[in-house]
């Protein structure tokens, strides 16, 4: 009997490696927190939530967000089928309906037959944990955090968030910094 991969998050990440897993015919058990634990950021129930329309930026191949997008796209990303989906007009940002978005994400985990759903926030890392992705980012609790730690060492765990990054101003070298408003 095959293992069941299980993966730790459903937002983005958690949810792409999901489908992808599930549709190369691997079982999985995609373990999400909500509805039972929310961030200030949720307010839905869906998996692949996203804070704002143009969460996924700008869809244009000559920058680098939207060249990864094409790259996605060639490799059948279901996140990226599911934004074009959901889109909504916003020029060069790949901007979509974030209900319809997070919902037809959700609905397809939820009719695939390889993914089973874990509501629940969870505290420790799945055993085995070599069949585990642990896909939570700056949103992992203070419990799974410290089971992380157990597991690979503190030093070896950063969390950021690498679309709004928070720097420390007297870290930055103003001599070599470029200041630009957004």
């Amino acid at each position: 009997m095959q293992p069941e991969v299980h993966i730790v998050g459903g937002g983005l990440a958690g949810t792409e490696a999901a489908l992808l897993l599930a549709d190369a015919g691997i079982k999985v058990a995609l373990h999400e927190q909500k509805p039972e634990r929310r961030s200030p950021a949720h307010k839905e129930d869906g998996l692949a939530e996203l804070v704002c329309s143009n969460s996924l930026r700008s869809d244009n191949p000559h920058n680098a967000v939207g060249l990864l997008h094409e790259e996605l796209r060639r490799l059948g990303s279901p996140v990226l089928e599911q934004a074009d989906a959901a889109r909504v007009p916003a020029g060069d940002a790949l901007a979509v309906d974030r209900i319809a978005f997070s919902g037809g994400l959700t609905a397809r985990v939820a009719r695939h037959p390889h993914i089973r759903l874990v509501p629940g926030e969870v505290h420790e890392l799945p055993q085995p944990p070599e069949l585990c992705i642990v896909a939570t980012g700056p949103l992992t609790g203070e419990d799974l955090a410290r089971s992380l730690a157990e597991a690979v060492g503190a030093s070896q765990l950063a969390f950021y968030d690498a679309i709004a990054p928070i720097v420390a101003g007297d870290s930055v070298d103003r001599s070599f910094a470029f200041a630009q408003s957004r």
